[in-house]
């Protein structure tokens, strides 16, 4: 091969890769989001944590303000949170999980730097007495994704989780199974 092509494969195959757009976007955004969600809540796996979030990751929560300065302090609380879950752990047992509201999931680029995607979910907790998972609350929050060209993919730079509210009592007040 000559040496101006050999050099151009090279620089080629060392280009950052640009930033997808539409379907590609949307599915990886989706994607990252699902993971991270299953690494907190049902799958309990910070080891997955530290591909996902930005050396500079941060967390803002609007019952507890700076919840996570850092991208160390967010994988040691999970950590910590899964952990206690075990057998003769502080939450032994513990199981909940989270659920994306259907439809409310946005997507915008923000450049070629990353995307913002703004979503609405459900949080539900593991009733082992009735078997069943009981729906405890819900929030929104806003996710600012960086793409990393040098790596070709996403991660989680800013997090931020507002709105939070318990889950409406049900059936409503006054009304019955009979009524129905």
């Amino acid at each position: 091969m000559p040496l101006t092509l050999l050099f151009a494969a090279a620089l080629t195959a060392a280009s950052p890769a640009p930033m997808p757009t539409g379907e590609a976007l949307t599915r990886q955004i989706a994607d990252n989001d699902a993971r991270l969600f299953w690494a907190v809540f049902e799958g309990c796996d910070a080891k997955a944590l530290p591909d996902l979030l930005a050396p500079d990751f941060r967390m803002i929560h609007d019952k507890g303000g700076l919840v996570e300065p850092s991208r160390d302090a967010m994988i040691a609380d999970v950590t910590k949170s899964c952990a206690a879950r075990q057998p003769g752990g502080a939450q032994a047992g513990y199981k909940n999980r989270r659920q994306l509201a259907p439809g409310s999931r946005t997507i915008r680029t923000m450049g070629d730097w990353g995307a913002l995607e703004e979503a609405a979910h459900v949080f539900f907790e593991w009733n082992a007495r009735d078997a069943r998972w009981d729906m405890v609350g819900g929030a929104r929050y806003m996710h600012l994704w960086q793409w990393m060209p040098a790596e070709g993919r996403f991660r989680l730079s800013q997090s931020y989780s507002y709105d939070h509210a318990g889950a409406a009592p049900y059936p409503p007040a006054g009304e019955t199974a009979a009524k129905r």
